[in-house]
């Protein structure tokens, strides 16, 4: 049900959506909440069969960054209740609790944008956004920035295993595939400018350019859901800042 829900919605609900939960990361005082977002976004990632693929990429981009400021935010953020003192280094109360705070927002963006890119397709965004009026230049050159890198790690792929058939090794300790790397870097290059050349000469031949209002063969539209979603996001929006205001007062 969740789901069928889900994936029904139009793209730019979908982006409000994933808006929604990143301004109530910093409307919400509550230190955690960030990392309470992360699990609720990786349970609506599951619906869509996308669990694996959120949380690796969740994990990759944010785990050492993490790290990093756990370490110096509890260490040099000095205060007068110690934690705890590992060797020479010393974790302070005052300096954990600032990067708990820090991180909670960063994964809590980190988190809404992944699932956004993972239940969205970016041809449909891109539509969604000429439909509102968009330079449909500029739509392409969006839908063309998330396509590239995707479409060059296939075309890695197809090198390296060219270039294994060739016998060219590239498997084995960081010297090996850094000797390997420039055989599969030169064809990358040539073959996305060719690729580049081609996607232009195309866009030419199919009117691009021409300058008249462009007609859509796979058309989307908005429908009850959608302005479900939106009211429920306003009212989500309106708990929010109640809360914070509330909050403020209390203090």
């Amino acid at each position: 049900m969740i789901k069928k829900f889900l994936e029904g919605l139009y793209p730019l609900t979908k982006l409000y959506f994933a808006i929604s939960l990143i301004i109530s990361a910093f409307l919400i005082p509550n230190d955690f909440y960030g990392y309470v977002l992360v699990i609720v976004c990786g349970i609506l990632a599951s619906f869509y069969g996308k669990g694996s693929a959120y949380f690796k990429r969740v994990f990759i981009s944010l785990f050492l960054l993490t790290l990093v400021i756990f370490a110096a935010q509890s260490t040099l953020f000095a205060s007068n209740e110690i934690v705890a003192k590992i060797g020479i280094f010393t974790i302070y109360k005052a300096g954990l609790l600032k990067a708990v705070k820090i991180t909670s927002k960063l994964w809590a963006i980190v988190a809404s944008v992944t699932l956004l890119t993972l239940i969205t397709s970016i041809k449909d965004f891109t539509v969604a956004l000429e439909k509102k009026g968009i330079n449909p230049k500029f739509a392409f050159i969006l839908l063309l920035t998330f396509q590239i890198i995707p479409e060059m790690g296939k075309q890695a792929g197809v090198i390296l295993d060219s270039q294994r058939s060739r016998g060219v090794e590239t498997e084995g300790n960081i010297f090996v595939r850094t000797r390997a790397l420039l055989p599969v870097f030169v064809p990358l290059v040539l073959s996305s400018i060719l690729n580049t050349e081609e996607r232009a000469i195309t866009l030419e031949a199919r009117g691009f350019s021409i300058g008249e209002k462009r007609t859509i063969l796979n058309d989307i539209k908005e429908t009850k859901n959608d302005k479900i979603m939106k009211i429920m996001l306003a009212i989500f929006i309106v708990l929010c800042i109640v809360w914070r205001v509330v909050w403020v007062i209390s203090k």
